[in-house]
């Protein structure tokens, strides 16, 4: 069932109802106060909205989580296309669904759908990982626990899944091309030869539009570091 002109009325009215949704969740990411007249971020949250008014159905779960979904990935696509990358960090803040009204809070189905959404998304994610030798379990051992760290290889991370070349080899040879990296972006060597599974996961979920919700579920903002 799509979304039903009973539950939305108007679109044009919807949207605009929602506008204080839709800047909540650009500003979370972008971590500053926007402008709808004059920053491009709000545009493209607008467009992620508007497409979610017209691709939602009630497999997706509740209206809200899937356009706040849709939203988050649109941004982090505009990121990695823009020519001047901004510093992303990890976000342990997620205050963006106060704005949705109690009487669009997640019923138990839509959580169901949703988690059943997710569920099916790191299933296949695990198959991938599979084909580099790799687990959950390994890239729990593989991970860094220092928020700095984790920043900082998200960001390389996120440089690399822009670059053809870099992800061609990656899904070809199925490894990390440390040397390209290394070329690219600066960094040292041993660096990314110590992160290098988490690097690689990083890329892998960037460079799949296919990973809707692990996407967006990596919880990214902009960071306070100026551009990477």
């Amino acid at each position: 069932m799509v979304l039903s002109e009973e539950f939305i009325g108007s679109k044009d009215d919807f949207i605009e109802k929602n506008k204080k949704f839709i800047y909540s969740i650009t500003s979370s990411i972008c971590k500053r106060n926007l402008q709808w007249e004059n920053d491009d971020e709000l545009s493209i949250a607008l467009i992620a909205f508007n497409n979610a008014c017209k691709t939602y159905v009630e497999s997706k779960g509740n209206f809200f989580s899937y356009a706040k979904v849709l939203i988050k990935n649109a941004l982090i696509d505009y990121f990695r296309k823009a020519s001047n990358n901004p510093y992303l960090i990890f976000n342990s803040d997620d205050k963006e669904l106060e704005f949705i009204d109690s009487k669009n809070s997640l019923t138990n189905y839509e959580i169901q759908q949703e988690n059943l959404k997710r569920n099916e998304e790191i299933m296949t994610f695990s198959n991938e990982l599979k084909e580099y030798k790799l687990s959950f379990e390994v890239l729990v051992e593989s991970s860094p626990s220092h928020k700095d760290t984790k920043d900082k290889l998200l960001n390389l991370a996120f440089i690399c899944s822009k670059e053809t070349s870099i992800v061609d080899y990656m899904y070809n040879n199925k490894m990390l091309p440390v040397k390209q990296i290394c070329l690219l972006t600066g960094e040292n060597r041993k660096l990314i030869e110590k992160w290098r599974r988490y690097i690689l996961t990083l890329i892998l979920i960037f460079s799949n539009s296919e990973y809707i919700y692990l996407r967006s579920y990596l919880n990214i903002k902009v960071g306070d570091n100026g551009e990477y």
